[in-house]
């Protein structure tokens, strides 16, 4: 049958069907075609209550802000404020996603390496929590266009040489991201003589994708040689599995060591912020194609309807996936690279992956897939961005529709767009 544990919490195999939050996906592949973003939304909620019960049982001052680059969508942001997380906002365009699903301003903290005049100034309109200062240039940016004192954070790179691909890790000596810890004071300084800056504390983010926990734990450390702040933002990073020999700490695992880490260096009485992404949406989500054509070129070529245009985890990091074919679970296995339609040699999702009889017309579903694949969906071939889909207790609901043929012209000038 495959390895079925990488599936959302909820999931059940249903004689020929897979069910998803208690939806079928033959139908759910009927009613909203293909390729399309399913979510267990009662498995989100769930990840999302272990994040806010479990940070607010170990350190009563914590708050949970959501990294909205991994999902950046209004439905995805309502579901996870409605159970009490924040908003970890990079630049005005997820601002303003965040604002239009109706998120509290006071729970955003926004983020951004090159963050514009109009970023900074969408921040302070909405009056958020939290700036996150990246850099001498966001100082004098604060600086020049605030009215009103304006509560920040500046971001640290720490100089940890995180254990993840290299495009993952944030905290590195080289890193694009943050100030480095030898002009901190120097930073500190500038910002403590402005006027409309009330400086707060600091933030670090290491990097995405990380399983070694003792790094999370370094993070803390590297903080507090910094000085004693009031507030500290550790960012996020956790990482989550994505094939079955992969090992991954839990959510209670993560704050079973970070919290105590701390207590142990910045102390009990410190406002603490982690920012999840990934850890909270990548398990619920799973993406579901359909097989259009198989090949033998040299070796078995398995091509779906998607590919890169909805998931660029292979060709950017070199992410492996588990994908299934939905009712062949006891089907003799085949090594195939699955690829997709996209006319592209790197249009792969996985090479070499062991898939149960595959047949043109099967449907093929691709477990953890709910972070940083939404979010990076275009129009390759102009190809058609996909839908997303809310599955619970049986039922259905379209939280982002597909894109159509004539938003393919939308901002061309002079066109008339096809009939």
């Amino acid at each position: 049958m495959g390895d079925l544990s990488l599936l959302p919490s909820n999931a059940a195999i249903d004689g020929p069907d897979l069910l998803i939050g208690g939806c079928s996906l033959t139908e759910l592949a009927a009613e909203f075609g293909t390729p399309a973003f399913i979510i267990d939304e009662q498995a989100l909620r769930d990840r999302a209550r272990a994040y806010v019960h479990g940070l607010s049982a170990r350190h009563p001052g914590g708050r949970v802000c959501f990294a909205v680059k991994s999902f950046p969508s209004a439905s995805m942001i309502r579901v996870l404020a409605s159970e009490g997380l924040g908003l970890d906002v990079v630049g005005g365009g997820e601002l303003r996603i965040a604002l239009a699903a109706g998120a509290d301003p006071a729970g955003i903290v926004m983020h951004g390496n090159a963050k514009s005049d109009d970023d900074i100034q969408a921040a302070l309109d909405a009056e958020i929590g939290y700036i996150i200062v990246d850099g001498f240039d966001d100082i004098d940016r604060i600086a020049r266009l605030a009215r009103r004192r304006t509560a920040v954070l500046l971001r640290v790179s720490p100089g940890i040489e995180s254990h993840t691909h290299a495009a993952l890790a944030t905290g590195g000596k080289e890193s694009k991201f943050g100030v480095p810890v030898e002009r901190v004071a120097e930073a500190v300084d500038r910002m403590q003589s402005a006027p409309m800056i009330d400086m707060r504390g600091l933030h670090a983010h290491i990097g995405s994708q990380i399983t070694d926990l003792q790094q999370f734990e370094a993070e803390v450390a590297a903080l507090a040689t910094l000085g004693k702040f009031e507030v500290y933002d550790l960012g996020g990073g956790l990482g989550v599995r994505y094939e079955p020999g992969d090992v991954a700490p839990t959510i209670e695992d993560y704050l079973d060591r970070l919290v105590p880490a701390v207590h142990r260096h910045l102390g009990r009485d410190v406002e603490l912020l982690i920012e999840p992404g990934r850890s909270v949406v990548a398990p619920v989500g799973v993406t579901l194609y359909r097989v259009v054509t198989i090949k033998r070129a040299g070796r078995l070529h398995v091509a779906i309807d998607g590919g890169m245009g909805d998931n660029l985890e292979h060709s950017l990091y070199g992410q492996r996936f588990t994908p299934l074919v939905v009712g062949r679970w006891d089907e003799p296995e085949v090594l195939a690279d699955l690829v997709g339609r996209h006319c592209e040699s790197g249009d792969i999702l996985t090479p070499d992956v062991t898939l149960r009889g595959p047949q043109v017309g099967d449907l093929i579903v691709v477990p953890v897939t709910g972070a940083y694949c939404f979010t990076m969906s275009n129009n390759y071939n102009a190809a058609l961005r996909p839908p997303v889909v809310y599955c619970s207790d049986g039922t259905a609901r379209l939280g982002v529709r597909r894109e159509t043929m004539d938003e393919l012209l939308a901002r061309e000038v002079g066109v008339v767009a096809a009939v």
